[in-house]
């Protein structure tokens, strides 16, 4: 048996987790997540199960995957879903200076670094099983749907990790990145300031070189989610900070690390670093995370290593937040996919009212799924939740084929992936709280209960389309920048990979009305597009930008479509062999496809007619005037 294979099933044989039972709560009695979605996504619409075939994953199978999934789920299940209610109540507070979170986020972290979900997709010589990317964010769908608070602790250090491996010297990553894998020490990335917020170019945190080749580290970063709490032993912080001396602007700007305890010539924690919790914020949802001030350097020397070269420091974050923008697209999904399941079991089961051709009182009630519109609304939140995660798990299997994949293809994968990245962060956000308002709305009064879950996701997701860059930056980043980067090469791989998909469906059937929308939204942006990057020039950046949230509407719209021919033919080529539940999952798959064929693609001509025309209205307006 080769090594990871014998690891992984060595551990499915001695871990308790395995042997567990969903757990049913008083309250949060709904599914978190769909697990035969997740393995049509994996396995029928991508081809993850022949992964194994490349020299990487040669020691996979798919009864691996399959098993590192099923821990997951269970681990998701009995340690995070069980508090996610009692963190949303009782959110961080400081008591004697030190943060105090339920104890139910101590447990969750524990056990998820006992299933060893830190070093999963890292090298077997750093721990790590060498999951695929794809694989990686399934498992962590898994505790995004169940507690998308208590689950930001562990993927805030992941992230922080990754950033290191690519970047640090190999004695920082000994010494700061080995202790994150191994999940006793947790990680931050601080970008923002009080007065910058996401304008990084403005940052003030300094630092000034130590005669030892280290820097002193002063100013202040706010919005640091994790910043602060006792979860672990150590909490290593990446700071981005202006050297004594650099230029203004992002070319001045450096990356450090800074952990929040100094750490010994052997490896261990120390004094105080001088990182000081200036205070808690407190949001609206996602509360079971610490977001905190951050003043460095205050009451003593805050000391930082160096990461990288000087002056490349936002290139590097921007590497760690390519990837949490991914993550933050796939964690929208997932809250308004526990959302749509919650509503969904809730409206088979409650009872109210009767058809509109049933005149007879004395007759029994129907079951709300049954009234038409109810239908609508699930049917909205069911497109619009499994076309997200379907493009989430797209963009993952893009990050192993650039990682893995034939050489050859890599450059058009590359620009795949760039272009997509602000579609798959924003879209799922704005979305799935639209999703989530369904949610609300087919419970009626009872959604908009603290006794049912979608509340808390709605809040919980608010956040989504503002942090890791608001819709208007992701706008701006896809108009300004991905649509014409090499030419508008990533455009151009899109549209043909579009137009494959398109002509390798036109033999199966129930694909017609998803085949014929996506074909005219292609057509729409690709006309609006060539329109608008002509006028460029002629128009100035402030006026060519003016629409760019059009830009990322119509293109998000048109690739969520892309997505839906995908699963529909996957569905239909499985339909013909189909029993049982099977056969009902198909049929409601080719169902969303066309719902969203129907009632949503045909949204995209307002703004693809928008951005061509560079309508001024927003551009013009002054601010006296409002």
């Amino acid at each position: 048996m080769r090594r990871v294979c014998a690891r992984v099933r060595a551990f499915k044989i001695l871990h308790p987790l395995f042997a567990l039972t969903p757990i049913r709560r008083l309250t949060f009695v709904a599914p978190f997540l769909s697990k035969r979605d997740l393995q049509f996504q994996l396995y029928e619409v991508l081809d993850t199960a022949s992964l194994p075939s490349r020299p990487r994953f040669a020691e996979h199978s798919r009864e691996v995957y399959d098993d590192v999934l099923a821990l997951a789920y269970n681990v998701a299940d009995k340690y995070f879903a069980n508090h996610a209610r009692e963190a949303d109540l009782n959110e961080p507070h400081v008591v004697d200076g030190k943060v105090q979170l339920v104890p139910g986020v101590q447990a969750a972290v524990n056990a998820f670094r006992d299933a060893g979900f830190f070093s999963a997709h890292h090298d077997e010589e750093l721990g790590g099983l060498q999951l695929p990317w794809v694989v990686l964010q399934a498992v962590q769908a898994n505790f995004q749907a169940a507690n998308v608070g208590s689950s930001g602790y562990a993927f805030l250090t992941i992230g922080n990790a990754n950033l290191q491996r690519e970047f640090a010297s190999e004695a920082q990553q000994a010494k700061y990145m080995m202790p994150l894998l191994e999940g006793r020490w947790f990680g931050t990335m601080a970008l923002s300031e009080p007065h910058a917020g996401s304008g990084l170019a403005d940052i003030t945190t300094s630092a000034t070189p130590r005669e030892d080749g280290s820097y002193n580290i002063s100013g202040s970063k706010m919005w640091i989610s994790g910043g602060e709490h006792e979860l672990s032993e150590n909490i290593v912080h990446l700071v981005l900070a202006r050297i004594k001396g650099a230029p203004v602007g992002v070319k001045g700007i450096s990356l450090f690390i800074v952990p929040r305890y100094r750490v010994g010539e052997d490896g261990g924690v120390g004094e105080s670093n001088n990182v000081v919790l200036a205070g808690l914020n407190h949001k609206m949802g996602y509360r079971g995370t610490t977001n905190t001030l951050l003043n460095f350097g205050e009451g003593g020397e805050t000391v930082g290593e160096l990461l990288g070269e000087a002056g490349r420091g936002l290139a590097y974050m921007f590497r760690m937040m390519n990837e949490a923008r991914i993550g933050v697209g796939m964690g929208a999904v997932m809250l308004g996919y526990a959302g749509y399941l919650a509503s969904l079991e809730y409206a088979r089961e409650r009872k109210q009212g009767r058809h509109a051709s049933n005149k007879d009182p004395q007759s029994g009630m129907v079951a709300i799924i049954d009234h038409a519109d109810v239908k609508r609304l699930l049917l909205r939140q069911k497109s619009f939740v499994e076309g997200g995660l379907a493009l989430g798990l797209y963009a993952s299997a893009l990050v192993d084929e650039i990682q893995t994949g034939p050489e050859a293809e890599k450059p058009d994968n590359e620009l795949l992936l760039d272009l997509l990245t602000p579609i798959v962060k924003s879209w799922p956000s704005k979305y799935s709280q639209e999703a989530l308002s369904d949610a609300i709305q087919v419970m009626g009064g009872a959604g908009y209960t603290r006794d049912y879950p979608v509340e808390m996701y709605y809040r919980d997701n608010r956040l989504n389309p503002i942090h890791e860059g608001t819709e208007g930056i992701q706008g701006n980043d896809l108009l300004g920048r991905k649509l014409g980067q090499a030419g508008g090469r990533g455009l151009q791989v899109l549209m043909e990979k579009m137009q494959a998909d398109l002509q390798a469906s036109e033999s199966l059937d129930g694909l017609t009305e998803i085949r014929a929308a996506l074909q005219t939204a292609m057509q729409e942006c690709q006309t609006a597009f060539g329109a608008i990057l002509k006028r460029a020039a002629e128009l100035g950046p402030d006026l060519f930008l003016a629409n760019a949230n059009s830009a990322l509407e119509a293109l998000g719209h048109t690739v969520i479509g892309w997505m839906w021919l995908r699963q529909a033919a996957a569905a239909a080529k499985a339909l013909p062999n189909a029993k049982g539940d099977d056969l009902d999952f198909y049929q409601g798959k080719l169902q969303a496809a066309k719902f969203f064929a129907i009632y949503e693609l045909p949204k995209i001509k307002f703004h693809t007619d928008l951005l061509a025309s560079a309508d001024p209205t927003t551009h013009d307006m002054q601010s006296k005037w409002f």
